[in-house]
């Protein structure tokens, strides 16, 4: 079966999309081909495939996400950008709209041009001081889980991260990704804040296991901790990544998260179709 695709990327986070409403290719199937195109050098190379389905309820369209690896991730914020321009340039939503993903309706919006913002899903659970101990350190970290099930995403403070190599940082992330404190794995953040008030984050993905040039749902989880802790005011924060910027919207109300938004760049970079001669279902 030759496959139709569209690569896209959002500040350096990549995926592969889809329109599964022609092929109706199951879970399964879409396991095994997320695995095998996912992987770089051997095929087409990509952090992630997203599939576009059709859906039941008062929604656009439906989001599943693969990651790399093949397991299903419950949501990608960058990945989410993108499928919202893709289902906009595609025609098969305006420039404002409403999907399902794994983890709850996410509403999108084509601002201008390029320039895409997702309203993510919100936090369902919250631990801003959680010590964990590696290698008898103990390390003090922020706990989110975005949506239901949740996406679970740890944040740590790390000085000196702009001059600091991945390798560095490989053991302990892994340590903490695993870690028996976290149940169902996480993504960690390290971040810093700068003289400027940005903040620079680095994140290790679960799923793809690797360092990864953007995590737009890791990055709106250091800015909400930061927000949530007081240690950022202003309920816009810039987080630098090193696939560029992402802008974190932080709307509260009587104490509670009611609105986190996602805001940054998207990038077209080819359509094809899928010849992989090494691919078997």
């Amino acid at each position: 079966m030759n496959i139709q695709f569209t690569k896209m990327q959002g500040l350096g986070n990549d995926f592969i999309i889809i329109d599964n409403r022609q092929y109706n290719l199951s879970s399964q199937q879409l396991q095994v081909l997320a695995k095998k195109i996912c992987a770089r050098r051997l095929s087409i190379g990509s952090d992630g495939l997203m599939a576009l389905e059709n859906t039941d309820d008062h929604t656009d369209f439906r989001m599943i996400f693969f990651n790399s690896d093949g397991s299903i991730g419950e949501m990608c914020g960058n990945g989410a950008r993108c499928i919202a321009r893709y289902a906009y340039i595609k025609g098969i939503a305006g420039e404002r709209m409403t999907f399902d993903t794994t983890a709850g309706i996410v509403t999108g919006e084509v601002i201008k041009d390029r320039m895409v913002g997702v309203l993510l899903n919100l936090p369902e659970i919250i631990e801003l001081d959680k010590k964990v101990s590696v290698n008898q350190t103990d390390y003090r970290v922020s706990y989110i889980e975005l949506g239901n099930p949740g996406l679970p995403h740890v944040s740590l403070e790390y000085k000196g991260l702009k001059d600091t190599d991945n390798k560095s940082l490989t053991g302990i992330a892994t340590a903490l990704r695993y870690h028996d404190a976290f149940p169902k794995g996480a993504n960690i953040n390290f971040y810093e804040i700068e003289e400027d008030l940005t903040v620079t984050a680095r994140t290790y993905e679960r799923g793809v296991e690797d360092f990864t040039l953007a995590c737009g749902t890791g990055s709106a989880c250091v800015a909400l901790s930061l927000y949530l802790r007081k240690e950022m005011e202003g309920d816009l924060i810039r987080v630098n990544v090193p696939g560029g910027s992402l802008d974190i919207a932080i709307r509260m109300n009587k104490g509670n998260v009611t609105q986190l938004q996602l805001i940054g760049d998207t990038n077209i970079i080819a359509e094809g179709i899928v010849l992989d001669e090494d691919l078997v279902y």
